[in-house]
């Protein structure tokens, strides 16, 4: 006599879990970042590599789940803070950078961050005769809604 096959659970996400997934971040202005149709991502619950409040979204999906999650202005990236824009020397671009390199309005330039070991991104809002730039590192979403979709492909 033979056992019956034990159900296999499906793997669910929680704190700590390793995902590959596709998703989706959207404002009011459209997608800003949209992995279907792409090469999936791939990352880590917990890490901050998605904000709080898409990590929170994601806690109890299913592996092969997809959702839509339409968040209110503000939530899922904060309000805009006005002392996130900021004006950068053209001394200090010149040495994080090409000195030749040309910046126009609306550029994302990115930045290594003080320790070297990562970067963080900031939109041009303005170039000045000497070549400074007034730059907002606002997240593009702040204090906007956001639209999340996501599909999860595999919980680990």
């Amino acid at each position: 006599m033979t056992e019956p096959a034990a159900a296999t659970a499906t793997a669910q996400v929680e704190q700590g879990s390793f995902l590959t997934l596709h998703y989706r971040l959207a404002g009011p202005a459209g997608d800003v970042i949209n992995t279907f149709g792409g090469k999936p991502a791939t990352l880590s619950v917990g890490t901050g590599e998605l904000s709080p409040a898409l990590e929170a979204r994601l806690i109890g999906l299913a592996e092969g789940a997809r959702a839509k999650f339409e968040l209110p202005a503000g939530e899922a990236f904060g309000e805009r803070n006005p002392q996130m824009q900021q004006w950068v020397a053209k001394k200090l671009l010149d040495e994080m950078g090409d000195p030749q390199d040309e910046y126009h309005v609306g550029e994302v330039v990115e930045f290594a961050t003080p320790d070297g070991m990562g970067t963080y991104a900031g939109a041009v809002l303005q170039v000045r005769g000497d070549g400074a730039l007034r730059m907002d590192f606002n997240h593009p979403l702040a204090g906007q809604p956001v639209t999340f979709e996501v599909q999860i492909i595999g919980v680990l």
